[in-house]
């Protein structure tokens, strides 16, 4: 096997990150002071990412930076500065969710490779292949795929492929959890979550509780050293170890178990592969929840991966860290090495330093000593103060002729050079990068500030939207948009003048006789009236994976079956997956990116700008957020969506509230509605797609701005959209009609935003 699998270990510290280093970790990934998954963890300040990308280099190991939340526009506005000393450091790769941030980096740094974050819900290859297209070099696929499903995409994309092998383990599709930011506005997406699913709630079936409380939404931690045959065998590239809020006796205790059995294998193969059960005992000591498990990479889901009863950490083996301080919380251990030193009279000082290479330096020419010369001691006392560097000094030879005198600082210079130049080869030596410098090669170039512009110099120039809200004088009544989920409500919105229905494709599917019937009268009607006013767009699933393959295929056969009636004419997309779909389907369809594909800021709009005209505003915006980019999609020529209605998605999860209950239905259909209850008891209604084996779990109460109006039409947005998920038909005829039937709602984000 030429390449060894490489064994990725989190530093939420600079003393974690010489743990790991230590440990044997062949790559670290932490954060930076801004725009990390994890804004609560000690992070690094630049100075510390550029030590440590040395340090890392010159032991032939890498460092991969996360920028992995999703920015608003002012922060798009810092993250060259911020990314520039990092990058020209040598930095090996970033980590991304954003889609903006993924364009602006490949553009300003073209060289830098580009990681996707699991935050991008990452499940098949063609959503992988859309972004290899933009610049992508290695995925991090949704923790929820199979093996097979993760084999798969490495194998159709050929793009690196970086799994987690051992942590703690989001209930949800990462990147598709609202809950935190909704209840508490701390933003899972923008490295906040307060981790609400770690609390207790009961599961309840229609008024009957099938769950007493517990902690139906806390997974257990993820351990795999049993399993790590298997995960090499199927050609992962990169084993992940989560844990960059843990403490560093963690990451390195952590690493040092995997390394020992990825070691292990590469020596002695699968047959020779056995976990020593007291090596398990030591990794459960190592801050774990009360029970682990394997993850998604042999099982789709089940009650057994949840911790019921125990969501907390049972604590640490106060021995076990002790040991782990001792061995691996210290500097990494510094290269020994050889120096000579020559010093002749008139000439130029000479130093050589000798290891694994050889390195040399020139400094000042030595002059006549006036009173006392230098002597031998002296300059080996100098010569041998290697300070922070990676080398130690162990032999030092000093030629000397004549009565010389050399100043200090000249000494103290020429040790510094041979030391970096040392440094520097085998860094080199390692394939790895010292330094970079910025190349203007780019043909697209991203202004956020006259500074950038000079230092980049590059020919096209993208200005950011204006700041100031729309004027009000000149705002226009948005149109009017429906969604739906069953047959009833479609029925329902048909007499409200809708520039648009989005039909779920479930439902499509299920009612396609009759859908069909009602899109043809429809169009006549259209006809008659000399009008294209309504069309049909279908909304995709939350998630598609491979299993989805046929539920796609039936949808292109039905698809074909309209001819050319151009009854659906668009989609509403939920993930890159549907817009790989879309994409291959024969014909002229319009696409749109629902709220959860985050579009933060303008950079992300000329994204979805590749490939439509339209996009939907997130639901973690506030209306001057909002405002700001509906001005900026006038700019590109976008419209622009607002949900004024709905049922707030908190959750799309491969785990089943039904399965973890005991009630998942092996054949007949269970119509009851389930719902999770919390300690307050608040009903969070689920909606369980047996089709697509997700579960969605919405807010409590619906979301609208019947009562917000006035802020709603300054954000500017060209349509209002009315998302109907278990309204009744009459339910949905008055919240069209403005006669709002439920007494609690939320306007979520509209006023205060996430922070």
């Amino acid at each position: 096997m030429d390449k060894k699998v490489e064994l990725l270990a989190p530093a939420g510290n600079y003393e974690a990150f010489m743990g790991a280093m230590n440990a044997g970790a062949d790559a670290v990934y932490l954060g930076g002071e801004k725009f990390g998954a994890r804004a609560y963890a000690d992070n690094f300040t630049v100075e510390e990412i550029c030590r440590a990308l040395h340090v890392a280099h010159f032991m032939g190991r890498k460092i991969y930076l996360t920028v992995n939340t999703l920015l608003k526009e002012n922060e798009a506005a810092q993250l060259y500065e911020y990314l520039l000393p990092i990058y020209e450091g040598g930095l090996d790769g970033v980590i991304v969710q954003d889609l903006g941030v993924f364009r602006l980096i490949r553009a300003w740094f073209p060289e830098l490779p580009l990681h996707v974050s699991t935050q991008m819900t990452m499940t098949g290859s063609g959503g992988a292949s859309i972004l290899k297209e933009q610049g992508a070099v290695r995925i991090v696929p949704a923790r929820e795929l199979s093996l097979a499903e993760i084999c798969a995409i490495k194998e159709e994309t050929g793009l690196e492929i970086e799994c987690f092998i051992h942590g703690a383990m989001c209930y949800c599709y990462s990147g598709q959890c609202l809950f935190s930011s909704i209840l508490g506005g701390r933003s899972g997406n923008r490295g906040r979550c307060a981790q609400p699913c770690r609390l207790p709630y009961q599961i309840y079936a229609d008024q009957n509780q099938i769950l007493g409380e517990g902690y139906p939404l806390s997974l257990k931690d993820m351990s795999t050293l049993e399993y790590i045959p298997h995960l090499i065998e199927a050609g992962i590239d990169s084993f992940k170890i989560e844990g960059r809020m843990k403490k560093p006796a963690y990451a390195a205790g952590v690493t040092a178990m995997y390394r020992k059995y990825i070691d292990l294998y590469y020596r002695q193969g699968a047959d020779g592969y056995r976990v020593e059960p007291e090596d398990m005992d030591r990794l459960r000591g190592l801050y774990i929840r009360s029970e682990i498990q394997t993850g998604y990479y042999e099982r789709h889901n089940g009650k057994e991966m949840i911790t019921l009863s125990k969501p907390g950490y049972i604590g640490s083996d106060e021995r076990v860290l002790a040991e782990i301080q001792a061995a691996y919380l210290h500097e990494p251990d510094k290269m020994p090495v050889c120096m000579s030193v020559e010093i002749m009279e008139g000439m130029p000082i000479r130093a050589q330093v000798t290891g694994l290479i050889q390195a040399e330096a020139i400094g000042e020419a030595a002059q006549t000593a006036q009173n006392a010369p230098l002597q031998p001691e002296d300059i080996q006392k100098r010569m041998t103060k290697t300070g922070n560097s990676c080398v130690t000094v162990t032999d030092c030879e000093i030629r000397m002729e004549g009565q010389v005198f050399v100043p200090v600082r000249a000494l103290n210079q020429l040790r510094r050079d041979v030391i970096e130049a040392y440094e520097r080869k085998v860094i080199a030596q390692n394939g790895l990068c010292d330094t970079r410098t910025v190349k203007n090669e780019s043909t697209v170039q991203i202004a956020y500030s006259d500074k950038q512009n000079d230092r980049l110099n590059q020919s096209t120039i993208l200005t950011l939207a204006s700041k100031n809200r729309p004027d009000e004088s000149t705002l226009i009544t948005p149109t009017k948009e429906c969604l739906v989920t069953t047959y009833d409500q479609l029925t329902a919105v048909h007499a409200y003048g809708c520039e648009r229905i989005f039909i779920e494709s479930d439902l499509f599917l299920q009612e396609y006789e009759n859908i069909l019937a009602l899109g043809r009268g429809l169009k006549a009607g259209n006809a008659q009236r000399n009008t294209d006013a309504c069309t049909y767009y279908l909304a995709l699933p939350y998630i598609l994976r491979k299993r989805d393959e046929v539920f796609l295929q039936r949808l292109t056969q039905k698809l074909e079956e309209t001819g050319g009636e151009g009854v659906i004419t668009g989609f509403l997309l939920r993930n890159l997956e549907g817009l790989s779909y879309v994409k291959n389907l024969p014909g002229d369809y319009k696409v749109i990116p629902d709220s959860g594909l985050y579009c933060f800021h303008k950079e992300t709009l000329q994204f979805w700008k590749d490939y439509g005209e339209e996009y939907t505003l997130p639901y973690e915006l506030n209306a001057k957020e909002s405002s700001h980019l509906a001005a900026a999609a006038r700019e590109l020529g976008m419209r622009t969506t607002l949900v004024a209605y709905g049922r707030i998605p908190m959750m799309v999860t491969a785990n089943c509230l039904r399965k973890t209950a005991g009630i998942c239905p092996s054949g007949a259909k269970d119509s009851r509605q389930i719902y999770l209850k919390d300690r307050y008891q608040t009903a969070f209604p689920i909606a369980v797609n047996c089709e697509h084996c997700y579960n969605i779990i919405y807010n409590s109460v619906p979301y609208s701005l019947h009562t917000s109006r006035k802020e709603a039409m300054r954000v500017g947005a060209d349509i209002w959209r009315y998302d109907f998920v278990m309204e009744s038909k009459a339910e949905c005829r008055q919240i069209l009609a403005g006669a709002f039937p439920f007494a609690d709602y939320t306007a979520g984000h509209l006023k205060r935003g996430v922070e």
